[in-house]
Order: C-alpha cells, then structure tokens, then sequence
C-alpha cells in the first residue's frame, strides 16, 4: 500500500469520525429526551379501544420510521436504476469479448507469417550491345 492510499485511507476515517461522532451524540440526546410512551393505533375505525395497537417510546417509533423510510428509499432507488445497472454489464460484457478478439488479433499477428519477407532483387542481367 502506497503513502499516498494510506494518507487517503486516514482522512476518510477522520471526516467518518467527524461526522458520525457529532450525529450519535444528537441520536442518543433524542433517545433520552424522548422516552414517554406512545400508543400507536392500527385500528381506523375504533379510536378509543383499537383492535390493534401497540405502546412504545416514542424515539423507537421514530428510529424504526425513520429505518423504513431508508429502506424503502433504498429500494425504489435500486429499482429504478435497473436498466443502468442491465446496460453496464452488456457493455462490461461485450467490452470483455472485443478485448478477448483484440489479443487475439495481436497474438495472430506477433506469429511468423507465411508470406516470405521482401528479399533483395535477384542482380540485373547485362546484355551485349547487339552485333552489326
């Protein structure tokens, strides 16, 4: 590993630890602040005894919304961007057979070659002047 790859490695650990450091400090702040119970109701139709319902803190509530919305966020990224990553591995693909052909292209003409190398001309004929 080069100095330079090191140099890139430690600065990306520092801005990761300046900005996850601060972050958790306000996550755990949240969590303490907001530790009150919270009803969440699964019943629209009855609101004063609910079929289905369910008492949390109110930061778990948030955290676990907040984890969803990440993942569904995640998911409809990855869905729409399908046909890119589709496109990619044909051109990936494709790029490695015309590679494949180029080598082989190269290595054909790297081999001796059936047709004989240029030679010297043969000597040129001298003829005697005709006689009279």
């Amino acid at each position: 590993m080069s100095g330079r790859d090191l140099e890139q490695r430690l600065l990306r650990k520092f801005v990761a630890a300046l900005i996850l450091v601060p972050l958790g400090i306000v996550i755990i702040a949240f969590a303490v602040a907001n530790r009150q119970a919270v009803t969440l109701s699964f019943d629209p139709f009855n609101a004063r005894s609910p079929a289905a319902e369910l008492t949390l803190p109110l930061f778990v509530v948030v955290f676990t919304v907040l984890i969803a919305g990440v993942i569904v966020g995640g998911l409809a990224v990855r869905l729409g961007h399908g046909r890119w990553r589709r496109m990619a591995r044909r051109f990936e693909r494709e790029a490695g057979e015309l590679r494949a052909r180029l080598d082989a292209l190269v290595d054909k003409a790297a081999e001796p070659s059936i047709v004989p190398r240029e030679q010297e001309p043969p000597p040129r004929l001298r003829l005697r002047p005709p006689a009279r």
